[in-house]
Formats: C-alpha cells, sequence, structure tokens
C-alpha cells in the first residue's frame, strides 16, 4: 500500500488514515521511524507491558536484581573471550 502526505512548514506530517488503520495507531500510541538509504520505514512500537510472562526467565535469574543480572552476565561473557 502507498500513501502520501505532505510536510508542513513546521516539518510535520500526518500520517494518512489508511496508514494508522493498517498499522492499529491510535491516538496517543508513539510509532518509530527508521531511515535506510534514502527512505524512511515507520512503524508502530511494541507495547513492552503487553509482552510481559511471555519470555521464560532461568531460575537462577528470577527474583534477582537487575544489576546483578547484567554484572553477571558481562562477567560470564568477558572470560568467553578470554
Amino acid at each position: 500500500m502507498d500513501a502520501a502526505a505532505r510536510v508542513s512548514s513546521k516539518g510535520q506530517v500526518t500520517v494518512p488514515k489508511v496508514v494508522r488503520e493498517a498499522l492499529g495507531v491510535e491516538e496517543g500510541d508513539q510509532i518509530v521511524f527508521r531511515v535506510e538509504g534514502n527512505r524512511a520505514v515507520l512503524a508502530r512500537t511494541p507495547d513492552f507491558l503487553a509482552l510481559g510472562g511471555t519470555v521464560r526467565v532461568p531460575a537462577a535469574k528470577r527474583n534477582v536484581a537487575w544489576d546483578d543480572v547484567i554484572r553477571k552476565t558481562r562477567a560470564t561473557r568477558a572470560v568467553g573471550r578470554r
């Protein structure tokens, strides 16, 4: 699907209704622009809260402070690089 929009004097663009509907974008949603060569790709940002519980967390990393998880992961990776 192709849809066109005009850039305003303030550099703003209104996302055409057909594009908003196709992506399921509603008022207040965030979108992301990714530049690929001479094109920009527009995408709806995922709702990360909706992903809660979908990723299996190893028992060793459950109920552990996030800083500790990062520290242990970095230490493990550093040992593997030697």
